[in-house]
């Protein structure tokens, strides 16, 4: 690293994400909300809960919220009420978060991986289709794997990056099989699909991470699954309780996917600021956008796609880039914060080895892995701040 850099007073720092300027403006309102928990001694799935799953469940367009302990918890647990297990298989994308492929081996079933759209990162429904083309078949209302005999019950797509997926086709394919929906919104709370529907509405359960890191983030692990389904709503409320209603009764084997009432506290708190801090993240979006287009390093830099009429909330502002490594390495040295979202494609992990999978199986995800880079958005960044994460790219391709 650029030690002579790293020395000099005026150089500006600009972290990929910067939690405190956040919190300092909240500090007060958190404070109290949090001393009125204490002086309560409710702490588990108490009022704060229930008005947070109430909201949660308004602001996505769906009926019920069910708290949980955290994003991944979400997508288990959402498996789980949809008795997906050994013998059951789950279509969806190797460019995500490790929980999306990992809480379906947890409950036994097997990952289908298909590849995703260049543009947005997001499932294919095309590779979708030619996979269920190729290698299923319908049995007895059942859609079978050919080669592997096990049933295919989930479609389970992911908006990543603040951005949905294309959800029309993947719903018809989904209908057309047989198949359940599970939505994995982890970074897309009040993301927006054509015609303004939300994120985790689409569905038969959509899945939510509270993570400190996303744009509505806890004071640790939390999440959220939403449904417009009374029955899945009730089942996911008992399987995070180890299955027991009533108390000490197990009809089903659950978890303890319990959401905190310290956590629901401080997700009230900022939820009054979620939209306010969205507008914040898609405007810095618009302004890196045009700052590469003035400094003319669109051939080496391809700024996010963002889809005519979907509302992108920018989780993340991912560039696609030439010499991926080399430009981390100076933005590093240069006081600017990044993150590879993702390095190895789930299909590509030594874990799911045994899926028999090479890694031109999914070429846009392998190519993705190894372009992408993400650079700071959050709403509190300062012109200053952004001209230099630009200036800082712009030097390094000149």
């Amino acid at each position: 690293m650029n030690t002579a850099a790293k020395r000099q007073p005026n150089r500006v720092e600009v972290p990929l994400l910067d939690l405190k300027a956040q919190y300092h403006a909240l500090e007060s309102q958190i404070m109290e909300a949090l001393r009125a928990v204490c002086a309560s001694q409710h702490f588990i799935l108490g009022p704060r809960v229930q008005e947070l799953e109430e909201r949660i469940a308004a602001y996505s367009q769906c009926r019920y919220g069910i708290g949980v302990s955290s994003g991944t918890d979400a997508l288990l647990v959402a498996l789980m009420a949809l008795d997906v297990g050994p013998g059951d298989e789950v279509i969806t994308t190797p460019f995500t978060f490790f929980a999306t492929g990992g809480v379906v081996a947890r409950v036994g079933a097997r990952p289908l991986f298909c590849d995703i759209d260049p543009l947005t990162y997001n499932l294919s429904p095309q590779a979708v289709a030619d996979l269920i083309a190729k290698h299923c078949e319908l049995r007895s209302g059942r859609l079978v794997n050919r080669q592997t005999g096990g049933t295919v019950k989930v479609l389970m797509p992911v908006h990543l990056f603040g951005q949905t997926a294309d959800m029309d086709p993947l719903l018809d394919l989904a209908r057309r099989h047989g198949l359940k929906v599970v939505e994995d919104a982890a970074q897309a709370i009040g993301a927006e699909y054509l015609g303004g529907r939300r994120a985790g509405n689409m569905g038969d359960i959509g899945c939510f991470s509270f993570f400190p890191s996303k744009n509505l983030g806890a004071f640790g692990d939390a999440g959220m699954c939403t449904t417009n389904d009374p029955l899945l709503a009730e089942r996911l409320r008992v399987l995070r309780v180890h299955g027991g209603k009533p108390k000490y009764h197990h009809a089903a084997i659950g978890g303890n996917f319990r959401l905190d009432e310290m956590q629901a506290a401080v997700l009230l708190v900022k939820l009054r600021y979620l939209d306010q801090w969205t507008a914040g993240r898609q405007d810095n979006a618009s302004a890196y956008d045009e700052a590469f287009t003035r400094v003319g390093t669109t051939v080496s830099v391809s700024t996010p796609h963002r889809v005519p009429g979907y509302r992108h909330i920018l989780n993340q502002y991912v560039l696609r880039v030439e010499r991926r490594d080399e430009l981390k390495q100076w933005l590093t040295e240069n006081g600017v914060g990044t993150e590879i979202y993702y390095p190895i494609p789930l299909h590509m992990q030594k874990c799911f080895d045994y899926l028999g999978h090479k890694p031109e199986d999914c070429p846009e995800s392998r190519r993705a892995a190894m372009e992408t880079l993400a650079i700071p958005i959050y709403p509190e960044l300062t012109d200053v701040q952004r001209q230099h994460v630009v200036g800082t790219i712009s030097s390094f391709y000149t």
